[in-house]
């Protein structure tokens, strides 16, 4: 995150940088505009707040972020994970919940990065990911109802509005409808080797507003767009106050979360893609600085976006003068279109949201999830969907992890418990093979087999702990409890191929001492020689 390490890198980014390399950058910068233009519209609109309020966030995010990014090909701006938990701080607070959060989450991005944290995320298991990513899918395409359908719903949340209709009753328009099917229609059957030179979307939102402009039809419109940065409805430096950030520290986390999450994932997976790797700290920075900045705008939260970036790179992109170049594209889409962009139709954006809501899984992960039959992965990604879809993000994620972890604690307490009867003198040996690590879900096992061994008539045991990579505090006490019930017993007990780390624990806790140095050997086959 230095100062100097930034520069220097920055440097090598445009070494040898030409007029080639800047059209290209011009080029890619203009085909994410086209990409970003729907998208920030639809977003600013879904997350509560206006279609301006998008607009602002993409250029804001697309200017400084872009600028001070940990990769030369991140793209960042409004997202449709983001703006589905904005919905609902949205609904329960107002704009002044969304713009005070989205600046409180901007200060914890840049403590995260100042922690360098950012490492944390390569611990969220994928499955948990794929479910987390699937729930926000669920959450835009429930939020979009109202909007496609000319319905009216009421809650705080996607269930809640569900639920609303049961009382309110759910009466489709159809000007409405046929504006969100013409868009989902265009988008569906445009062909894909198309797309990267003419996004399906765009062209679906122009035809519902040369429908529009044409027919007039009576539905709700984007409204508005003014032609400037700087929104009625931004956050203002009276605005700010310890009550207000202790009121909206709880969501401020969670979009913090969701920022580091999705920014990160989106610069892994983009990275593979140009072969150049996001330095994460400094990524975090620069989210962190721009989502600090967007609401002093009137913008949303932003994040790194895959769908931008990827376009951004596949399109030619250079260095990440493609992010600014989009954003001027967009600030110019601002001035010069203004106008016609307060006419298109909700229904149109809604549209295009519930297309993008069914694209963003994860579906190739998603079948080999169900395809393999991995009972673990399956319940971690429907666990997660379900807590995504029910509760707030953060939850969903800490419900994704916890359950994650139960599960390879009860998979990993499983041991392999071998035992052969061997025959040394008069005396009946059993020797005991563990194989597996050791801790507090896995010691019950191993009593109830000596204790079995015992009632047969075991004479010594050996316990050969070759295979047990680790053990934990629990397991060595439950062992001295093993010694102690087979000496009451007059059953001798041996162990061998105990591996260093192991070993380093018996002598932490004195097992070693309280069993005796010469009750351990090297193999099953030494400490029977011995014995013989």
């Amino acid at each position: 995150m230095g100062k100097a390490s930034f520069f220097t890198d920055l440097a090598k980014e445009f070494s040898g940088y030409d007029v080639s390399k800047f059209s290209k950058d011009v080029l890619a910068g203009l085909t994410v505009t086209a990409v970003a233009l729907p998208l920030a519209l639809a977003f600013g609109v879904s997350s509560g707040m206006d279609a301006a309020s998008g607009l602002i966030t993409a250029i804001i995010a697309g200017l400084v972020i872009g600028s001070l990014s940990g990769a030369s090909f991140q793209i960042s701006g409004p997202t449709g994970a983001m703006a589905a938990i904005l919905a609902g701080l949205a609904a329960r607070h107002g704009a002044e919940g969304v713009l005070f959060a989205g600046m409180l989450s901007g200060v914890i991005l840049i403590v995260a990065a100042i922690l360098r944290v950012g490492a944390l995320v390569s611990y969220i298991p994928s499955p948990v990911i794929t479910g987390f990513t699937s729930g926000i899918a669920v959450i835009i395409a429930l939020g979009q109802l109202d909007n496609v359908f000319g319905t009216v719903s009421k809650g705080d949340n996607a269930l809640s509005r569900l639920v609303s209709y049961g009382s309110l009753g759910f009466h489709p328009q159809l000007g409405t409808f046929f504006y969100a099917i013409l868009v989902i229609g265009i988008m569906i059957i445009w062909p894909k080797k198309w797309n990267a030179r003419f996004p399906a979307s765009l062209l679906g939102i122009i035809a519902a507003l040369v429908f529009q402009l044409t027919i007039d039809l009576p539905v709700a419109e984007v409204g508005e767009i003014p032609r400037t940065l700087f929104s009625e409805n931004r956050l203002h430096f009276g605005d700010l106050s310890l009550e207000k950030a202790l009121r909206y520290f709880s969501p401020a986390v969670g979009i913090a979360t969701l920022g580091m999450v999705e920014s990160l994932l989106c610069g892994a997976s983009a990275g593979k893609m140009k072969g150049e790797k996001l330095k994460p700290t400094r990524e975090l920075f620069a989210q962190g600085l721009g989502n600090v900045i967007i609401p002093f705008f009137g913008g949303v939260p932003a994040t790194a976006a895959i769908a931008r970036t990827s376009v951004g790179i596949k399109s030619g992109g250079q260095t990440r003068l493609t992010s600014i170049i989009h954003s001027l594209g967009l600030l110019a889409s601002m001035f010069l279109l203004g106008p016609y962009m307060g006419r298109i139709p909700l229904a149109a954006l809604g549209g295009v949201l519930m297309v993008t809501s069914w694209r963003m899984n994860e579906w190739v992960a998603i079948r080999k999830i169900f395809g393999r039959k991995i009972k673990t992965s399956i319940a971690q990604y429907l666990v997660t969907l379900c807590a995504t879809v029910v509760f707030d993000l953060t939850t969903a994620i800490l419900v994704g992890i916890a359950f994650s972890m139960i599960m390879f604690v009860i998979k990993s307490h499983r041991l392999s418990l071998e035992v052969n009867e061997v025959t040394c003198g008069n005396q009946k040996t059993q020797v005991v093979y563990v194989d597996g690590s050791l801790f507090f879900g896995s010691q019950e096992q191993i009593t109830s087999q000596i204790e079995a061994l015992v009632v047969q008539g075991a004479n010594r045991i050996i316990f050969s702990l070759r295979g047990v990579p680790s053990i934990d505090h629990s397991s060595v006490e439950e062992f001295i409890s093993i010694v102690e019930y087979c000496r009451k017993r007059q059953v001798q007990v041996l162990f061998c191929g105990v591996q260093s780390g192991v070993m380093s624990m018996f002598r932490r806790l004195e097992f070693a001492s309280y069993l005796g140095e010469e009750s351990f050997f090297s193999s099953a086959v030494i400490a029977l020689e011995s014995l013989a």
